[in-house]
């Protein structure tokens, strides 16, 4: 697999594009967006033929079909993937996005053809088999049933698969070899990181969706939607990939690892260095559209960070018996906590933990961060031979963990000369990809049933 495919794929959601291509995005569209002026349209106009102006759900790209049972079942990979039932209204909105998915697959599917470097069905059935069984864990019986489960169809995914190879392979050759970066940019780069060490330095995930001053209100709204999707648990990822418009779409909207002020916006820099990890933002509005910040982790440059330290913990748990009542159950849980307390390290745990009728489990290199987000901040003020206070339900007992080693991580030495360079190719290599394809749509034709 190469690397474009690695970046580019949502099949390799674990891959992160470069800190710079936010701005890269955002670029291109601020440059279109500061053009619409050009075409001095007046604000009080009168809409004509409104009902006829409305699109279909299925349309030819130059000769090729899209049905709306390629919609219908892109439609149900997407629901699938979010664990969420979205609203009628939602779903009204999302077909008319995947359709303008699929129209930009089948126009870099049409554009690897006529330069003949297209994908060839025994690359998109490898792709297509490694993925079942990597990812869905799944045999090619077993996907193509569930598939079906969930209203798709191999098929469907499978033309997903081939319009990102062609992509890939576009960008490959296409534009990759005219993306240069000097030694100079990169040492420079280099240099301002390690004076940076130590201020914080933030992963963001976002989704943009460009406006235009018509389009200004409607988009405001469907931004507003997606914001209600994604508090109501909808998958940020999923949401990233199928509405986002920038780059960072094919990668679930992650930004990787990067300084605040590398957004490059004083609205997007003061919304997000306010933020938690975990917390979302938006819509803000930027020049150019909207867009909605996700943070999905922070640190410290060339620091190392403490949830990293790795453990060794005692777990001293007591059970509830069937039919324990509420009252019977504090008072066993006092009792427990009180002795538990009493313990002066991890040498008395078991001994102690037998005069409660309480359990002992131990366990070795559990990472802090790997732990529940509420236990995190009291194992780090623990020290050796500490115990966590206790913590359960009625139905699942009480428990506590018992501190009995920690391993604290090494310093993080920061991105090297070559990591810097392939990101700073990243970089430019997708702000040349959003023209190629913003070039394609114009001058495709596309006639709408």
């Amino acid at each position: 697999m190469s690397k474009f495919t690695k970046k580019f794929g949502w099949f390799a959601a674990a891959a992160a594009l470069s800190a710079g291509l936010y701005t890269s995005a955002t670029a291109q569209q601020q440059e279109e967006a500061s053009s619409s002026d050009a075409f001095n349209i007046p604000d009080n106009i009168i809409i004509l033929n409104r009902e006829d102006s409305k699109r279909k759900a299925t349309a030819t790209v130059n000769g090729s079909i899209i049905t709306g049972t390629d919609v219908d079942q892109r439609v149900a990979l997407i629901v699938a993937a979010n664990e969420a039932q979205p609203s009628a209204e939602e779903i009204k909105r999302l077909r008319l996005q995947v359709l303008r998915n699929l129209i930009d697959e089948t126009l870099q599917i049409q554009e690897a053809d006529a330069q003949e470097i297209g994908v060839s069905d025994d690359e998109v059935n490898s792709t297509y088999n490694r993925l079942a069984s990597d990812r869905f864990r799944r045999s090619d019986a077993e996907m193509t049933r569930y598939l079906s489960s969930i209203g798709s169809s191999p098929a469907s995914l499978k033309r997903q698969i081939k319009g990102e190879l062609a992509w890939d392979r576009l960008l490959r050759r296409n534009v990759a070899p005219y993306v240069n970066v000097s030694e100079e940019e990169v040492n420079e780069l280099f240099e301002r990181l390690q004076a940076s060490k130590g201020t914080a330095e933030y992963r963001i995930g976002e989704i943009y969706l460009s406006a235009t001053p018509a389009t200004r209100e409607a988009v405001n709204q469907n931004a507003r939607r997606i914001m209600e999707q994604l508090r109501a648990g909808g998958s940020f990822v999923a949401y990233a990939r199928q509405f986002s418009e920038a780059s960072t779409a094919a990668v679930g909207g992650d930004l990787g690892w990067i300084r605040i002020e590398q957004l490059q916006n004083e609205q997007l820099e003061n919304v997000a260095r306010e933020l938690q990890p975990g917390q979302l933002v938006g819509p803000v509005e930027i020049p150019g559209g909207f867009s909605i910040l996700y943070l999905i982790d922070k640190r410290q440059v060339g620091m190392a960070d403490p949830r990293d330290a790795l453990l060794s913990l005692k777990q001293i748990s007591l059970d509830f018996p069937a039919g324990t009542t509420k009252e019977d159950a504090q008072a066993r849980a006092s009792a427990f906590a009180d002795g538990v307390s009493k313990i002066r390290g991890c040498g008395e745990a078991e001994s102690v933990a037998a005069t409660l009728g309480a359990q002992v489990v131990s366990n070795d290199g559990i990472a802090i961060r790997s732990l529940p987000e509420a236990l995190q901040p009291i194992l780090l003020d623990l020290s050796v031979g500490q115990a966590t206070p206790p913590f359960g339900t009625l139905e699942d007992g009480v428990r506590v963990l018992l501190l009995c080693g920690r391993d604290d991580p090494a310093g993080a030495a920061g991105p090297d000369t070559d990591t810097l360079m392939s990101q700073l190719e990243d970089e430019r290599i997708n702000r040349r990809a959003q023209r190629y394809l913003r070039d394609l749509r114009r001058d495709a034709v596309i006639e709408y049933n």
